[in-house]
C-alpha cells in the first residue's frame, strides 16, 4: 500500500500493519470482555467504534491478515443451509429435578454415605432457564459450538454463537492459568428479560407470532439459519462447567473451575456460592427465590453440585443423571382459573389480539386478571372458550399466558366466541393475514393512532415525559391529536 493512501495515511509497512492489527485486536478483546463479561466498560461506545473501524479498514486493505478470531468476524454474511450434527467431546447429561426439601436432604445423605472419608461441600448457583450449549476451544480459539441435543451430539450453531458478544472468540492466557490445548465448556445461552420484551414488541409491530418466554426466544434465536438475525437478538451466555480439557492447570474443586473459566475470559454467574452444609443450601435457595425478579434474567431454581472434583468422580453417574448434582427447582408460577370473557384489543400496527378476562388469581405475588390468547389460530389450537377452566402462567415471569384448558370445555353455545369481521374500534373490515386479523385503517383507526402516539413518546423514541397511555387516550378522544405531528402544535391551554 502506498504512503498517503486514505486507509494507510502514515504509510505503514506491512510489518507495521500486522503489529497495529494485533494491537487493535488485543485492545478490542479487552474492552469486549470488560463490557460484556465483567459489566465494567472502560471506554465509550464512540471510542470502541473508532478502534473497531480502524481494524476493519486495515483488514479490508490486507484481507490475507484476517483471522477467524478477529473481533470483526463475529457476524458472517452467509445464510446457513442447515445445522450440522456435532458429537460432544464429553456427554452432556441432564440433572435430576427436585422441588421437595426432604428429597434434597436424602440426596445429601446419599452423598455423605458414599463419601465416608470426605466432608463434601456444595457449589450452588442459579439454574438458568435457557438453552444448554457446549463450546470447544482449540489452542485458545473458538472452534465449534453445539446445542445439548440428546446429550451425545447436538446441532452445530457455531456461527450463531459467535455473534454473542459475551462469548470470547479467543481465550485469555493468564499467568499461572495457561489456556488448554483443547477445552470443552458447558454453558447456558439466555435472553435477558428486557431484551425479550423488546423482541416481542418488535414482532408484534411486524404482525409476527410472539415468543411465550425468554427461554423459547433464546432457543429460537440460536437456531436461526441466518446468523445476522441471531446477532440482533442480544443473547448472553453463562459458562459453568468444564466438560473436557487437554493440558489444563490442576483443578481440585468447582471453585477452581470457576476461577479458571473467569481468568480465561468466559462469563460465569456472580451469584454462585460455596456451601458447607445442606442447611446453607436451603438458605441460598430461599434467597435466590426472593431475588429472581431482580436478576434481569430467568432462573427456575438452583443447581447443587458437590464441589470436590475427585468426589464427583467417585460418586459417578446413573444412566441419566450425575449422582453428585441436582436441580433444586422453585415452585412453578402457574395457577388455574376461569375464562370469564374474551375481548379483542387493537394494537398500534392494527393487529387484533384476543384477550381472556380471567377470574383474578395470584401468580408469583401478582394478581392476574387478563391474559393474551395471541390470535385465532392459537385459540383454535388450544380449543379455548368462554367458561373454560385453564392453566395460566406468567410466561417468562412477565407476560400472563393461557397455557391450556383443563378438563372439558365449560362453554355453552351462547358463549361461543368468534373473532370479529370488523375492527371493534373503527368498524373497518378486517383483513386476514395468516393466523392474524388486522385492521387496515391505519391512523384513521383511533386505537392505532393512540398506539402510534404512545410509542412516539416512549423511552425508545422521543421519551416525552407525561405522555402515557391515559394522557394519549384523552388527547386522541378529544380530537386534539389526529396525527403524531399534532403533538408539536399543542398549546398549554389545550
Amino acid at each position: 500500500m502506498a504512503a498517503g493512501d486514505p486507509l494507510n495515511p502514515n504509510g505503514m509497512t506491512r510489518d507495521q500493519v500486522e503489529q497495529r492489527i494485533e494491537h487493535l485486536r488485543t485492545e478490542l478483546r479487552h474492552h469486549e470482555h470488560a463490557y460484556y463479561v465483567l459489566d465494567r466498560p472502560e471506554i465509550s461506545d464512540v471510542a470502541y467504534d473508532a478502534l473497531f473501524n480502524e481494524l476493519l479498514a486495515l483488514e479490508r486493505a490486507f484481507p490475507d491478515l484476517v483471522t477467524p478470531d478477529s473481533p470483526t468476524q463475529r457476524v458472517g454474511g452467509e445464510v446457513l443451509p442447515s445445522f450440522p450434527e456435532i458429537p460432544h467431546l464429553a456427554p452432556m447429561i441432564s440433572l435430576e429435578s427436585i422441588t421437595d426439601e426432604d428429597e434434597v436432604r436424602r440426596f445429601d445423605e446419599r452423598v455423605r454415605k458414599a463419601l465416608p472419608t470426605v466432608r463434601p461441600s456444595y457449589l450452588v448457583e442459579p439454574k438458568f432457564d435457557g438453552l444448554s450449549i457446549e463450546a470447544v476451544y482449540e489452542d485458545g480459539q473458538l472452534s465449534r459450538v453445539a446445542t445439548r441435543g440428546d446429550g451425545e451430539r447436538g446441532e452445530g450453531v457455531t456461527e450463531n454463537v459467535k455473534t454473542i458478544r459475551s462469548v470470547p472468540l479467543r481465550l485469555h492466557d493468564r499467568p499461572g492459568a495457561p489456556v488448554p490445548a483443547v477445552l470443552s465448556v458447558r454453558g447456558e445461552a439466555i435472553m435477558h428479560v428486557k431484551d425479550f420484551e423488546r423482541l416481542n414488541r418488535e414482532l408484534e409491530q411486524e404482525g409476527k407470532p410472539l415468543f411465550a418466554n425468554p427461554r423459547n426466544a433464546c432457543a429460537g434465536s440460536i437456531r436461526q439459519l441466518d446468523p445476522r438475525i441471531t446477532a440482533r437478538r442480544r443473547l448472553d451466555v453463562f459458562f459453568y462447567d468444564v466438560l473436557a480439557a487437554e493440558g489444563a492447570p490442576a483443578m481440585a474443586t468447582a471453585l477452581d473451575q470457576r476461577r479458571l473459566l473467569g481468568e480465561w475470559g468466559l462469563r460465569v454467574a456472580p451469584e454462585a456460592r460455596q456451601c458447607a452444609s445442606i442447611d446453607e443450601v436451603f438458605a441460598y435457595h430461599r434467597e435466590m427465590e426472593g431475588r429472581r425478579d431482580s436478576l434481569g434474567y430467568e432462573i427456575d431454581g438452583i443447581v447443587v453440585k458437590v464441589s470436590e472434583l475427585a468426589a464427583r468422580r467417585q460418586l459417578g453417574t446413573t444412566a441419566r443423571h450425575p449422582r453428585w448434582a441436582l436441580a433444586f427447582k422453585f415452585a412453578p408460577r402457574e395457577q388455574e382459573t376461569i375464562i370469564r370473557n374474551i375481548v379483542v384489543q387493537v394494537g398500534r400496527t392494527g393487529v387484533l389480539t384476543p384477550v381472556a378476562e380471567l377470574e383474578p388469581v395470584e401468580i408469583g405475588g401478582v394478581t392476574v386478571g387478563r391474559a393474551t390468547l395471541h390470535n385465532r389460530e392459537e385459540m383454535r389450537r388450544k380449543d379455548l372458550h368462554i367458561g373454560d377452566r385453564v392453566r395460566v402462567v406468567r410466561a417468562g415471569d412477565v407476560i400472563p399466558d393461557v397455557v391450556e384448558r383443563i378438563g372439558p370445555s365449560g362453554s355453552v353455545p351462547e358463549q361461543t366466541f368468534q373473532m370479529p369481521d370488523r375492527c371493534p374500534v373503527c368498524g373497518a373490515p378486517v383483513v386476514h393475514e395468516g393466523p392474524f386479523d388486522r385492521c387496515p385503517n391505519g391512523l384513521e383507526c383511533p386505537a392505532q393512532l393512540k398506539g402510534a402516539v404512545e410509542h412516539f413518546g416512549s423511552r425508545e423514541a422521543l421519551d416525552i415525559r407525561g405522555l402515557g397511555e391515559r394522557t394519549v387516550g384523552e388527547l386522541v378522544s378529544s380530537g386534539l391529536v389526529k396525527s403524531v405531528a399534532d403533538l408539536f402544535t399543542l398549546t398549554i391551554d389545550q
